[in-house]
């Protein structure tokens, strides 16, 4: 009998006092005392009895019985084991003893303990702290090979100075031999792509790339992340087109596409890479990611050159021929789609050139059509291309900038360039050069479309030398001949079809207006609107230019002075002139007139000028700009920085107000050389006492940038397209308000 429950031990004898008053009470007086006497002995003798036998029983139970615990942890599937700080207690469950590979009946306990544990030896400072960690490793051998648990312990009974531990295990074993596996994995494919020159990057945003650490080392990257708008920076000016549209397309069926482009390498030279890349959409649990492989192909790229110079190169001008710029043309179009993007595509003829052939001979017609495509590849913009197309035919593709004016002028500099080249055994022959135009990808379904209209607008000038004549839809419904346009052209003059648009310049300190340029356009009655580039070159061979700058100059300055008297700030009217303009002998009488027919006062009138128009004739330019300055007039070099002149005609020349050219411009904020070209020729400037206005701008970052750099002005699309002269007092009236 166990006496382990004195409540029910109370209750018992409870009962029995209620059972055995109650039988007294219904005897006699006698008999019912005897009887409780006898029941109180009893009762005292049992308590007696009771107290002996429990402290009998409680020291019985103050020691550990084994088989409790067996019983409980001998089948459970985790590492147990149970044990006393004395050692007199080891119980290890069947999942342990076999782990440790130990015979139950035979083992010694504590040496297997001691295993399991990881412990050396009976060490009281090792086992404190395996008592009192909450993780604790061990590793050791068995029969299979290496093991490791991890042990967690807890203190469940402390009976005098022995205390009493539940050790649970969790093995590890499989998950450390996962581990290796795949940091093996790791390393195998590490190493792959480091011996194969592999790199990887990765993006799910779109604004940063996560690179491999072989991309690190390939592009020399400071650590594993790299904004995307710098790798863009790296990439060559003429690549970076192709990567933008790698960036921005999305190809819905996670096809693999691939680029080749030239990226600066850790060595600072342009290694080129194949970038293999495709997007993978996101889902509900999941980010979009765009990204793919990045691969040094610069040594199979440059035996690709030999193939590449047989089938794209043409061997007299050693520039693209026709096949390289209708496969490069094709895929610029299809970019241009895609990002919205525009280029010029200007076809050249030089005019005349059998006579030079059959004059000076094959080898100096070879010579002059090398030369020709020397001078063709100077104004190669980022992303374009020149080429031979033909016998004496080529082609230049630009990129648009938002100038309209880019093509006709671009044209009229190669022009100027090539006409140059008549000296010496070339002195007797006029070598000039035709041009026609056309913008894609509004002006075909096609690249083969839109060159084919430029082409078509070359053919338009009908065998006139020196001629830039824009593409326009119109061509294809009515040619009109060349004498029937001028005829158009004169008629347009006479009925006041032509019109001025005027484009803000801005303070960059104030933000306030401080001047604008008249452009010229050809408004027909059904509000067709021709461009100069269109019509100018034919009013220049046809003398009808005279007419149209007389027009732009008296317009201008009757303009300027109708502000001023409408109570608008005082601003500085810039016009332009042509090299006909420029170079007549009256044109000092002839600004002076449209002055004093105006009222206005020289100081508010600008005439500027291209640097090759002002340094065809160094000195007549000279005494030309002299003049007018002489008058009060101010005078500005228009896309200084284009042409083939340099910083020391700034001593030369008395100029009031020097023009950056826009292709400076267009990427200050990304190219250092451009800033630092543009830093330097506005301190010079500053140092002549020469004002200084940027063209083109079109963001605030630019706008900020060259505030820093100490330009005096700033024009472009950020302020304002060139516009009528009523949206002009609109644009009077909102800036006014600024502060």
């Amino acid at each position: 009998m166990k006496f382990g429950n004195p409540l029910a031990a109370a209750l018992v004898i409870t009962a029995a006092t209620v059972l055995i008053v109650s039988y007294a009470l219904h005897q006699p007086h006698e008999s019912a005392l005897l009887i409780i006497i006898v029941y109180i002995a009893t009762i005292i003798f049992l308590s007696i009895t009771v107290y002996f036998v429990s402290k009998m029983y409680s020291k019985h139970k103050s020691s550990v019985d084994p088989e409790d615990f067996i019983g409980i942890c001998e089948d459970l599937n985790t590492e147990i084991a149970i044990w006393s700080d004395d050692f007199s207690l080891i119980i290890m469950n069947k999942k342990l003893r076999d782990l440790i590979g130990v015979d139950y009946e035979k083992y010694d306990k504590k040496e297997a303990l001691f295993t399991a544990f990881g412990l050396k030896k009976e060490n009281g400072a090792d086992i404190k702290n395996f008592t009192q960690s909450t993780s604790y490793e061990s590793s050791f051998r068995n029969p299979s090979g290496s093991v490791s648990i991890m042990w967690s312990t807890s203190l469940v009974k402390k009976i005098k100075k022995r205390s009493f531990f539940l050790s649970t295990g969790f093995n590890l074993t499989e998950l450390k031999k996962m581990k290796n596996n795949l940091a093996s994995a790791n390393d195998f494919f590490k190493s792959s792509m480091e011996l194969a020159e592999i790199g990887l990057l990765m993006s799910s945003d779109k604004k940063k790339f996560v690179a491999s650490p072989e991309a690190v080392r390939m592009l020399n990257l400071k650590n594993g992340t790299i904004d995307i708008s710098v790798l863009r920076s790296m990439i060559h000016p003429n690549d970076r087109i192709h990567f933008e549209r790698a960036v921005k397309y999305v190809d819905a069926n996670g096809n693999v596409n691939s680029i080749q482009m030239q990226i600066k390498s850790s060595s600072g030279s342009y290694h080129w890479y194949n970038f293999r890349y495709k997007s993978i959409k996101g889902t509900p649990n999941t980010a979009a990611v765009f990204g793919g492989a990045l691969l040094d192909i610069t040594q199979e790229h440059e035996k690709d050159i030999m193939i590449e110079r047989l089938a794209y190169i043409d061997e007299v001008t050693e520039i693209a021929n026709r096949n390289k710029l209708m496969a490069a043309g094709q895929e610029l179009y299809d970019t241009c789609n895609v990002l919205g993007h525009s280029y010029w595509i200007i076809v050249l003829d030089i005019d005349r050139f059998h006579i030079v052939n059959d004059t000076c001979g094959y080898d100096n017609g070879n010579y002059i059509l090398k030369n020709f495509a020397h001078i063709l590849y100077k104004f190669v913009t980022p992303g374009g291309i020149a080429a031979r197309i033909s016998g004496d035919n080529f082609a230049l593709i630009l990129k648009d900038y938002g100038d309209d004016d880019l093509p006709s002028r671009t044209a009229r500099s190669i022009q100027e360039e090539f006409a140059k080249l008549a000296v010496d055994d070339f002195e007797a022959i006029n070598l000039s050069c035709s041009a026609g135009f056309s913008k894609m990808p509004q002006d075909g379904n096609s690249f083969l479309d839109v060159m084919e209209h430029a082409e078509f607008a070359l053919k338009s000038a009908n065998g006139s030398q020196n001629t830039i004549i824009g593409y326009e839809p119109s061509m294809h419904d009515s040619i009109i001949g060349r004498s029937e346009l001028e005829k158009a052209l004169a008629l347009a003059i006479k009925n006041n079809e032509l019109q001025l648009f005027y484009q803000p310049k801005i303070d960059l300190k104030t933000g306030k207006i401080m001047g604008v340029e008249a452009l010229i356009r050809w408004i027909k009655p059904d509000g067709t609107i021709i461009k100069p580039d269109s019509f100018v070159p034919i009013a220049e061979s046809s003398h009808l230019i005279g007419k149209i700058s007389e027009f732009v100059l008296s317009e201008g300055c009757r303009q300027n002075k109708l502000w001023q008297k409408m109570g608008y700030p005082n601003i500085v009217m810039s016009i332009n002139f042509t090299s006909t303009d420029f170079y007549q002998t009256d044109l000092k009488e002839k600004v002076l007139e449209s002055l004093a027919k105006s009222k206005l006062d020289p100081k508010w009138l600008e005439v500027e000028l291209t640097e090759t128009l002002a340094l065809s004739d160094i000195d007549f330019a000279v005494s030309q700009m002299n003049k007018l300055r002489e008058l009060g007039v101010k005078l500005a070099m228009d896309d200084f920085g284009t042409g083939y002149s340099s910083l020391s005609y700034l001593q030369i020349l008395p100029i009031t107000l020097l023009k950056l050219d826009r292709s400076f411009i267009t990427d200050i904020q990304n190219d250092n050389i451009a800033f630092e070209i543009v830093s330097a020729v506005i301190r010079i400037a500053k140092s002549k006492k020469i004002e200084t206005i940027a063209e083109g701008i079109e963001n605030k970052e630019q706008e900020e940038i060259l505030r820093q750099a100490g330009c005096d002005y700033g024009q472009g699309y950020l302020y304002g397209k060139p516009m009528p002269a009523e949206k002009m007092n609109e644009f009077f009236e909102e800036n006014a308000k600024i502060k």
